[in-house]
């Protein structure tokens, strides 16, 4: 297989490359932070500048949050694709159906930006937080970066950004830190809760009664926080008895260390 990913510095460029004999456009995958526009890069902001085109997903009747949060580096010269989940919340993800449905529309939308790419197009795929950080660029990254130039513009993660907000450091001295997605089962949870210093606890949604569950169970109840919508006009921060009995996407549970030595 020919993996074309090839990591760049400096200054993006649009113009199309030469891979073989077919002038191609690159895939960039733009980090774009956790909300607050502010936050982003001014390498995300450059890179959003240079390419003609700018692909996000988002669901149906909105333009999503990447999109929201890079609308001031998009302009009418570029032009848009919004990629339409057909499917968020009206399926478990257990569901055989989820997934039928949401790898097909991976391919399918990895293949629309694909038309761009190969016609000497490069393309900006804006991805909330950083795109290699459970970001869904990695679906398109995965289909096309064996076919055409890639380049990842690393963007700040909403776990740095909750982090910021609570009252002592997420790790010091020498404090391991895990980051663990709320859909294991709980008694995975409860083990790798046990056995970290540190911990933020992602994806949490309609996993918060078994995450909060799996807290108690590990002891961690006193240290934890509860982040929802960091760095964004309605976020909320709440030590962790004080979480509301649901969560939204955009919200996470924060563990910080105690600083321990060796």
């Amino acid at each position: 297989m020919n993996n074309s990913f090839s990591p760049r510095t400096g200054s993006p460029q649009a113009g199309s490359q030469q891979v073989g004999s077919q002038q191609v456009g690159r895939l960039y995958g733009v980090g774009v932070g956790p909300g607050d526009p502010e936050l982003m890069t001014v390498k995300a902001i450059r890179t959003i500048a240079a390419c003609p085109v700018v692909a996000y997903f988002c669901k149906r009747g909105t333009k999503g949050h990447a999109r929201r949060i890079a609308s001031d580096a998009i302009t009418a010269e570029h032009e848009e694709l919004p990629m339409v989940y057909p499917v968020t919340v009206e399926l478990p993800p257990d569901h055989p159906d989820y997934g039928r449905q949401i790898e097909a529309f991976f391919d399918e939308s990895a293949e629309r930006i694909a038309v761009h790419l190969a016609a000497g197009r490069s393309v900006a795929a804006l991805n909330e937080g950083d795109p290699f950080f459970y970001g869904s660029f990695m679906h398109l990254f995965l289909r096309l970066a064996s076919r055409f130039p890639t380049e990842v513009i690393p963007g700040v993660t909403s776990m740095v950004s909750s982090a910021s907000l609570l009252p002592r450091p997420l790790m010091l001295r020498d404090d391991v830190l895990s980051v663990i997605p709320g859909t294991l089962d709980e008694e995975s949870l409860v083990r790798t809760l046990r056995h970290t210093d540190a911990a933020v606890v992602m994806k949490l949604g309609q996993n918060l009664p078994k995450v909060r569950r799996a807290i108690a169970a590990a002891g961690l109840a006193d240290r934890a926080w509860y982040v929802e919508r960091a760095s964004m006009a309605e976020q909320r921060v709440l030590p962790f008895a004080e979480a509301p009995d649901t969560a939204p996407y955009f919200s996470q549970i924060v563990i910080p260390g105690e600083g321990k030595r060796g």
